[in-house]
């Protein structure tokens, strides 16, 4: 051993913990500490003194706590045998991290299972440099970044897992819309394991989400983009599923050369691609069977002139303002009931007592036998009970619809009974 021997480490940023080789140590040495650095001396398996920064003599003046321990027979200059650990406190902020394999999360806007993966980076810095070779580190001669992400993964998979699957449940958004909400997935995630990072003397500096993605090659993900693709291309043109289902059925039925309606299929779908596949042409291809009658024996056609006055004019669903087919029961876009007036066709809500486009006064059923019965009626004509609906609890009238009377807030069942 050299008359006075220097300990000094410097090694690379991503080395936590390095333990000094040398265990025999004189009351002489110099021990050198860098700025980012801290030293610990250990003996007999306990740690004793911590150094910062600078330049230390180890002796028994400046380490009171070995008086009682290190035996000095020759004048305070023998050596001993004590362990020097160093911590490095850096701030390391690129500690890349990664699913291993994907997570797999149902949809909830579309209800199909989607593999998911999560990439990021986050960055730590030893807080508590005893804590964190006593809990931590043991008596590894080094512990280095590879050694946290090994030991940390399983903490860090299981709260990027239990927050993705969180937020696509609560908020009731696509896996393919979730990067719009990382920032605030990151910041989640760092808030619930820096505490667990404390008690090994770790700080959590940041946390970043940099991206929440699906493998490319998955047969979901593959039919989910191409559904996607399609609806887009069906709203650009204008038409509905259901409107290129009967587009489809159509033009079989005009290839099929044997069928006695091929030639009149023919000409519909010659007159229809000379004004373009827009809105125009399907809605005049739902309202085809309304006014033609082909009969299969003769193939003669037969026009129905019994349409209502309203049939030509265009309306809109109450529920999405997208536009009705006529004839239809349901909107193709939403699927609410078409619930249209007799009078002008305009589409109302469910349990609506009178038209919102002309006021016409709807009828409604009786509540005894189901009878209509005409607005303004308080009995019904033919079984004689009451139309007016009435609180059970004050008798205050209840209009249809309400749920509580407005009286005195008893609860109301839909047939009016309490």
């Amino acid at each position: 051993m050299a008359l006075v021997e220097v300990i000094k480490y410097d090694g690379t940023p991503d080395v936590y913990a390095w333990k000094h080789p040398n265990e025999e140590l004189g009351t002489w040495t110099q021990l050198i500490v860098n700025e980012s650095q801290e030293a610990i001396l250990y003996k007999g398996g306990k740690a004793f003194d911590t150094f910062g920064p600078g330049r230390h003599t180890l002796s028994t003046l400046n380490i009171p706590l070995l008086n009682n321990i290190v035996n000095i027979p020759f004048g305070g200059h023998s050596p001993f045998a004590a362990e020097i650990w160093y911590v490095n406190r850096i701030s390391n902020l690129d500690m890349k991290w990664g699913t291993t394999a994907p997570i797999q999360l149902q949809d909830p806007k579309y209800k199909i299972i989607i593999p998911v993966r999560a990439f990021g980076q986050m960055g730590i810095r030893i807080e508590d440099s005893r804590k964190f070779l006593v809990k931590l580190v043991g008596t590894l001669s080094q512990f280095d970044q590879a050694d946290i992400s090994r030991y940390f993964r399983g903490l860090l998979l299981m709260n990027i897992n239990e927050s993705i699957s969180s937020y696509l449940v609560h908020k009731q958004i696509s896996i393919l819309e979730i990067n719009a909400y990382i920032s605030e997935i990151s910041n989640h995630v760092k808030e619930k394991m820096m505490p667990v990072f404390a008690e090994f003397g770790i700080e959590i500096v940041n946390f970043y989400m940099d991206s929440v993605n699906t493998p490319d090659d998955d047969p979901s993900v593959k039919r989910l983009q191409e559904a996607l693709a399609r609806k887009a291309e069906m709203d650009i043109v204008g038409y509905t599923y259901q409107q290129e289902r009967s587009f489809d059925t159509l033009e079989g039925a005009a290839k099929n050369e044997g069928s006695t309606q091929a030639g009149l299929m023919g000409a519909g779908l010659g007159m229809g691609m000379g004004f373009g596949l827009g809105g125009a042409f399907g809605q005049g291809m739902a309202g085809l069977g309304r006014v033609m009658d082909v009969t299969g024996g003769t193939g003669n056609v037969q026009f129905n002139h019994s349409t209502s006055s309203h049939s030509n004019t265009q309306h809109t669903c109450d529920k999405c303002s997208q536009p009705l087919t006529p004839g239809s029961k349901f909107c193709a876009h939403c699927g609410d009931k078409y619930n249209s007036c007799d009078q002008c066709g305009a589409d109302n809500p469910e349990g609506a007592t009178q038209c919102k486009s002309c006021g016409k006064a709807f009828a409604k059923p009786c509540r005894s036998c189901g009878a209509a019965l005409q607005a303004g009626v308080k009995f019904c004509p033919e079984c004689g009970a009451s139309a007016v609906m009435t609180c059970s609890s004050c008798g205050h009238a209840v209009q249809p619809g309400q749920k509580f009377c407005p009286e005195c807030g008893q609860r109301v069942t839909p047939e009016g009974e309490q």
